[in-house]
């Protein structure tokens, strides 16, 4: 019989270690789902912060380019002529 009381005090024990076990795991658990979440959300706002970063620095060099830098100087030539160009038919065709 003190072997059987042995067992299950030992079972019990166990038991309780167990549970003790899961409460921590689900308290570390629901600690890292906070985490993810901040994580993800920062990782958003990073995301429209590059693309707003890259919107500017398009918006920038076609400034430079169209200023005439000189990196960008035989493209803004390029386009401008491109432009003189549709401007002059844009005309011939109302002169018709």
């Amino acid at each position: 019989m003190s072997e059987l009381t042995d067992v299950v005090n030992s079972l019990e024990i166990k038991f309780a270690r167990l549970v003790q076990r899961l409460n921590v795991l689900e308290a570390e658990n629901t600690e890292l789902k906070k985490t993810l979440l901040s994580a993800e959300e920062e990782i958003r706002r990073n995301e429209k912060q590059l693309d707003s970063i890259y919107e500017k620095y398009e918006s920038l060099r076609l400034a430079s380019s169209l200023l005439g830098s000189e990196e960008n100087r035989r493209d803004t030539k390029l386009k401008i002529n491109s432009l003189i160009k549709e401007i002059d038919q844009c005309i011939a065709h109302l002169t018709k």
